[in-house]
């Protein structure tokens, strides 16, 4: 049986790792053609970075997902406290971020490089932090969450959808999506 807060998760990361490779892309495409990049859609992909996966998507996983699995299996603790770990600091790694970009946007080609330095990493922890869920949490849940756990998730995961996965954006979200979408570059774009 295929659970609607799994493929929630899933679908998220997918637009997730779409952003963040969109990121990567959009600097190089300038990088090649040593053009400075455009730094709204910049600063509007890193708000959305911080914006739903930090505060909704994270949540989610780390107030309802991980204290379900702990309280299953002691199995999984030590990789969930890692995973709340990478949690806790996203925000922070976010914050870093925006301040490479203001200096690169304030002073820059000097700070260019220090600014794509700083997203490869941020990227690159990312996405790692992504690939553990899906390839140890995920098909751990799978396999020890009840019937009333499940139908307790999917329906706090179906109330928080994030509209790049192509689920109806909140209200609060919808003119954020549509201008990140309008803002990226048509080969690198997110889609509608």
């Amino acid at each position: 049986m295929t659970h609607a807060a799994l493929k929630i998760i899933r679908s998220e990361h997918a637009a997730l790792s779409a952003m963040l490779r969109s990121l990567l892309l959009l600097l190089a495409q300038h990088r090649k053609g040593s053009t400075l990049p455009d730094f709204t859609a910049l600063r509007a992909m890193l708000f959305y970075l911080e914006e739903f996966p930090e505060k909704r998507h994270h949540r989610m996983e780390s107030e309802l997902l991980f204290p379900k699995l702990r309280a299953r299996t002691p199995l999984a603790r030590p990789l969930l406290d890692h995973l709340d770990g990478d949690h806790a600091c996203g925000e922070r790694k976010i914050r870093e971020l925006e301040h490479a970009l203001t200096g690169f946007e304030m002073l820059g080609e000097p700070r260019r490089e220090a600014f794509e330095k700083a997203v490869a990493g941020y990227v690159d922890f990312y996405l790692s932090h992504m690939s553990l869920e899906e390839r140890e949490i995920l098909p751990l849940a799978e396999k020890v969450l009840t019937p009333d756990d499940w139908a307790q998730l999917d329906a706090a995961f179906l109330a928080n959808e994030d509209p790049l996965t192509g689920a109806p954006p909140p209200i609060d979200y919808a003119a954020l999506f549509t201008r990140i979408v309008n803002l990226v570059p048509a080969p690198i774009g997110l889609g509608a």
